[in-house]
Formats: C-alpha cells, structure tokens, sequence
C-alpha cells in the first residue's frame, strides 16, 4: 500500500484520491496496487453501492503512467520491470471496466496516458474547465495504450485516430463532445456533487446532469470535417499525403497537424494506426487489453521509446532521432513482430 493514492468510505460511497501532487498524480505500480485491492474489497461489501475517484492536492487529475521507472527500464533490466508495470496497469484498467458497481471519475484536470486508463473505464466521467485530456504517448515513442485502442476506435469521425497520432489536447466541453466525458461540471460544484451522491447513490446521473447548464462550445467540432477527410485512412502515408495536398492548398490547419505529425514517432504512429483498426472489431475488452500488452512488451524496449523520453521529458531538447526515421522505413514485418502474440506463459492475463 501506498501513501500517493487514499482510499476511504464515506457511508455508500468508497473513495480512491490520487495523492502524488508533486508528479501530477502518475500512476506507479504501488498506486495501481493500492487502488485495485480497494477495488476488490469494495466489491464483496454490500454496504458500498458506488465508488468515486479523483485527485486530492494540487494539479491532476492524472498526468500518466511513471515514465522515468518505464525508461529506466527499458535501459537496465531489459523491460522487465516495465512489463510488470504495463501488466498489473492493465489488470487495474481491465477490472475497472468491468466492475460491478458504477464508478465516478472526476477529470479535473490533466488527464492524460494512465489517467485515461482510470477514467475512461468508468460509468460516469465528469469533466470540468479545468480537464485537459490527451493521449500523447506517439510524442515519446509510446502507443495509446491503457485501453485507447478500445474507447479511441469508438469515437466517430475519425477524430480518435485524430488524438492517437497528434496527441492533441481536448478541452472539458471537448471531451463531452467526443463522448469520451458523460458529464461537464463547473470545478466549483464538484464538492457539491460528491455530498449529494453520497446522500443518493442511486441517483448518481440525474444528480451529474441537474446542475450544469449549457457546456462551453467545443472547438474541435469546427475541425471535424476536416479531420474525417484527412485522417480517414488507416495508412498513415495516405493522411500525410492529404494533408500535404490541403498544404499546397494554403490550408493552415492542415500545416499545424501536418508539422506536428512531423515530431512524432513514424513507428509508434503505424502501430496506433493498426491498433486502432484491430481495437474497433474486437467485442472484448480483455482481449484488446492482451493485444495491448503485446505492443508494450514490444515497443518498451525498442529503440524510440527511451530516445522519445530523452528528447521530450528528461532532456527537453525536443529533438528526437526515431529509429526507423521515416514512415517509409516502417515496415510491415516490423509491424507483424510487434503485433506478434507472445509466448503462452507471458501473455496478459486479466484479475
């Protein structure tokens, strides 16, 4: 058990509050520990009806997963301490999905890598002005991971391949649009909000709905057109070329995405591409999870995700030398090894 995660009970209600302000609450392997065990014995008492997870102090809600342990390993131990992580990560995600009992998530805040894990999963995700929700693992030579092929697949209008590739940021009302949010609240309610699901546990939706109001316009739908056109195949020398034609074009917004299509990861942005694809035929969540697991095992010690880590968090030069350098380099073989199921004895394997 940890202190950067608090778990109590407040009459029905159990309440996880992530607490490592300091990292903008990134999830460690301890955290993901904690909050599973309060899971599991929540589950099994009657007297617990819902659960609520937020932050506690400072900035969050979640920032992600513990990128400098993940790099660390992937540098010197082979990926096998990062694999334990991506593992035990996933259960916690897997068992989130299909828990029995409704979830609150309150996006208050960053929410971003591992705390879309812990937060899409969720009946009800509540965002607030303060939500700035991303999936940008391509930048640091990462994958949307977490479940992202599963809940990125599902939005329409291609704007999950649109966040998977450029990592962009959604806004609150954003997030609502998307669906990604059930609910939009102002932050200064929520307090408000937790009160009366306590008192009601049963009334959880119409207690998230009464108060809010009309949500702030969200800005990407004045995109979504262009989104659908540009980002509507799965091969990503084909979104390129497109939007290098709206380029030519004089198009602004297509040179935006386009140079920062460019800082990305040509491999990882393939992989996001398949993953993506594969996530929107599967019917079961664990076993997106298990294909998910692959590509980490895979991807966690290749060459770009500890220069992808260097260049963006560690050293800030913002340079990065991906390794394959182009998205031509990319191959399919290369593609198919890191899909590849692994041996038996190391797949994923849910709680």
């Amino acid at each position: 058990m940890t202190d950067d995660v608090l778990t109590r009970t407040n009459g029905p209600i159990g309440h996880i509050s992530l607490n490592r302000p300091k990292a903008l609450h990134a999830l460690t392997l301890e955290m993901c520990h904690t909050m599973s065990a309060a899971l599991m014995e929540w589950e099994k008492d009657d007297a617990i009806e819902a659960i609520i997870l937020d932050h506690d102090d400072g900035r969050g809600f979640c920032a992600g997963g513990d990128i400098a342990f993940l790099r660390d390993s992937a540098l010197n131990d082979g990926g096998v301490s990062g694999r334990k992580f991506f593992h035990d990560e996933y259960q916690l995600n897997h068992q989130m999905f299909t828990y029995p009992k409704p979830i609150v998530a309150f996006m208050d805040g960053i929410t971003m890598g591992g705390g879309v894990g812990i937060s899409l999963p969720a009946k009800f995700r509540v965002a607030t002005e303060n939500t700035r929700f991303a999936m940008p693992e391509t930048g640091i030579g990462l994958f949307p991971d977490v479940g992202g092929g599963w809940y990125l697949s599902r939005i329409g209008g291609r704007i999950g391949q649109f966040l998977a590739l450029t990592g962009a940021r959604l806004e609150g009302a954003e997030a609502l649009w998307t669906g990604l949010a059930t609910h939009y609240v102002p932050s200064t309610m929520i307090d408000d909000l937790k009160a009366r699901i306590a008192e009601r546990p049963g009334r959880i939706a119409g207690i998230l709905s009464e108060p809010v109001g009309t949500p702030p316009d969200a800005r990407i739908k004045n995109n979504a057109d262009k989104i659908a056109k540009h980002f509507s195949s799965d091969r990503y020398e084909d979104i390129l070329a497109s939007l290098e034609t709206a380029i030519a074009d004089g198009d602004e917004w297509a040179q935006k995405e386009r140079d920062t299509l460019g800082t990305k990861s040509p491999q990882t942005c393939k992989v996001a591409l398949r993953q993506l694809a594969i996530s929107a035929g599967l019917s079961d969540f664990a076993e997106n999870m298990r294909m998910e697991y692959r590509i980490a095992s895979r991807v966690l010690t290749r060459p770009d995700f500890a220069e992808g880590v260097r260049a963006v968090i560690t050293d800030k030069t913002h340079d990065p030398k991906w390794n394959p350098a182009t998205p031509e380099d990319v191959t399919e073989e290369l593609l198919d090894a890191i899909f590849a199921p692994l041996p038996s004895k190391e797949e994923w394997k849910s709680l």
